[in-house]
C-alpha cells in the first residue's frame, strides 16, 4: 500500500518570523499524523527556521526549487547540497517554474537526477493548461512531461520519487479537478510511468493531486483510489485549513487499508 502525502507549497509567501511562526501553528495539530507523510517547503529563506521550529516531529522540510549543478557560477541560484543541508524533498517543475522562469523539460529533468544523486525526493510536477485540455492534449502533453522528466532513472529510483499532477488550469483559480478528473488523470500518469518503467514501479510511486485543494472539495478527492496524496498551495498558508487537510487525508489512507 502506498503511504499518503500531504505536502504544502507556500511559494512566495511568508518572511522567516511568519514562516516560523506558522510552522509552530502547524506543528502540534499534524504530530500526531505519523500514518502519512507531511511536507512543508517554505521559502529559501525560512528553510533552516522552520526545520527548527518542527524538530522533535516526523514533519519534513521541502525546498521549492534547485539548480542540477552542485555548485558553480550561478547568481542566484541554490545547488542540490545547499539543499541537502536543510531539506528531505524538493519540489521540481511546477508549472509556474515552467511558466513564468522558462523551465523546458530537459531542465526539469536534470534536476530530477540532481535531485536523486544527492540523496533528496523529488516532487515532480505535471500538468497540463486550459488550452491543452480544452483541446484533448492531457494525454499528449502528461506523457511527454512524465517521460522526459524520468528519463534516465533506474525503476528503483522512479518509484521512489514522488508525481504532482496539478492541471495548471486549476492552480490558483479555485476551481479544482472533479474527483472522477483527478482518478483518471493520475490514472494516465501511472499508465505512462508503468510503460517507460514496469508494472511494479507503477504501482509504487506516489502521485498526488494539486489545484485549489481546500478541505471542503479534499474528501471526494483523496478517496480516488488513484490518487495518493496533495499538493497544497494557497490553503498551506492557513494553519487550520492545512491541519485540516492532513486529517482528511490521514482518514482516507486509514479507510484504503479495510478490508
Amino acid at each position: 500500500m502506498r503511504k499518503f502525502v500531504i505536502a504544502g507549497n507556500w511559494k512566495m509567501h511568508k518572511t522567516l518570523p511568519q514562516a516560523v511562526a506558522l510552522a509552530s501553528d502547524m506543528k502540534e495539530g499534524l504530530r500526531t499524523l505519523e500514518e502519512i507523510d507531511i511536507i512543508i517547503c517554505p521559502p529559501f529563506i525560512a528553510l533552516d527556521g522552520v526545520r527548527d521550529a518542527v524538530q522533535g516531529t516526523k514533519i519534513c522540510i521541502g525546498a521549492q526549487n534547485m539548480h542540477w549543478e552542485a555548485e558553480g557560477a550561478f547568481t542566484g541560484e541554490i545547488s542540490p547540497p545547499m539543499v541537502q543541508d536543510l531539506c528531505t524533498h524538493v519540489i521540481i517543475g511546477h508549472s509556474e517554474r515552467r511558466s513564468h522562469f522558462g523551465e523546458a523539460d530537459t531542465m526539469v529533468n536534470r534536476k530530477v537526477v540532481a535531485a536523486i544523486a544527492h540523496g533528496l525526493t523529488p516532487i515532480v510536477c505535471v500538468g497540463e493548461t486550459d488550452d491543452e485540455n480544452r483541446a484533448g492534449k492531457t494525454r499528449e502533453v502528461l506523457d511527454r512531461q512524465t517521460t522526459r522528466a524520468l528519463a534516465g532513472l533506474s525503476a528503483q529510483q522512479a518509484a521512489a520519487a514522488i508525481v504532482a499532477y496539478e492541471p495548471v488550469w486549476a492552480i490558483g483559480t479555485g476551481r479544482a479537478a472533479s474527483p472522477a478528473e483527478a482518478n483518471e488523470t493520475i490514472g494516465l500518469v501511472r499508465e505512462v510511468i508503468g510503460r517507460e518503467f514496469d508494472a511494479p514501479t507503477a504501482a509504487a510511486i506516489r502521485i498526488l493531486y494539486g489545484g485549489s485543494i481546500n478541505p471542503g472539495v479534499w474528501p471526494d478527492i483523496i478517496a480516488q483510489p488513484e490518487v495518493d496524496g496533495g499538493l497544497v498551495g494557497g490553503a498551506s498558508l492557513f494553519a487550520e485549513d492545512f491541519i485540516a487537510l492532513a486529517v482528511q487525508t490521514r482518514a482516507a489512507y486509514a479507510a484504503s487499508l479495510r478490508p
